[in-house]
C-alpha cells in the first residue's frame, strides 16, 4: 500500500510500473489490476477553467488516503492499493490523481478501485479552487459517480 500527495507533477504510467516493480513479494498472485487516472478538465459549470488550486490539510489527508486503503485492503480480496494524488497549482490535462488496486481476479480489482476513487473524491480532504477569466470559485461539489 502506497500513498503519496504530491505538488508535482507526475505520470501516471511511470508511476504504475515503478509501484509495481516494488510488488516482489505478490508476483504471480495477481490477475488484474484496475486504474483510475483523473485529470483536470478545462470547463466545469458551463465555464471555461483556466487553471486549478488544490488544497488539502498535510497529515489529515495522508492519514485519510491511508484509512481509506486500508479499508480496501480489508473489504475486497485485493493484494495491494497505489494512491497518488496532486496539490497545488493545476493546468489543464494535468494528471491529479491515480489510484490503483491489484488483485488475483478482475471483481475485486474494479470494486476496490471504484471505491477508492470515489471515496476520495467525496469524503478526503481536498479543497479546489478553479481559475475563470472572470475571477475565481470553490468547488462545492464533484461530479456524481453514476452506474
Amino acid at each position: 500500500m502506497k500513498v503519496v500527495v504530491t505538488p508535482d507533477e507526475f505520470n501516471a504510467w511511470t508511476e504504475l510500473q515503478a509501484y509495481e516493480t516494488t510488488l516482489t513479494a505478490q508476483r504471480g498472485q495477481w490477475g488484474a489490476v484496475s486504474t483510475f487516472i483523473g485529470t483536470m478538465r478545462n470547463f466545469n459549470e458551463g465555464d471555461a477553467v483556466n487553471a486549478m488550486f488544490l488544497e488539502h490539510y498535510p497529515g489529515m489527508t495522508e492519514k485519510y488516503l491511508q484509512a481509506l486503503s486500508q479499508t480496501a485492503l480489508q473489504r475486497w480480496e485485493i493484494l495491494d492499493t497505489l494512491v497518488i494524488h496532486r496539490v497545488g497549482h493545476i493546468q489543464p490535462s494535468d494528471t491529479i490523481v491515480l489510484v490503483a488496486a491489484w488483485a488475483s481476479h478482475r471483481a475485486s480489482a474494479f470494486e476496490a478501485c471504484r471505491f477508492l476513487i470515489e471515496e476520495l473524491k467525496t469524503k478526503a480532504p481536498f479543497w479546489k479552487k478553479e481559475i475563470l477569466i472572470e475571477g475565481e470559485r470553490w468547488v462545492e461539489k464533484n461530479t456524481p459517480a453514476t452506474v
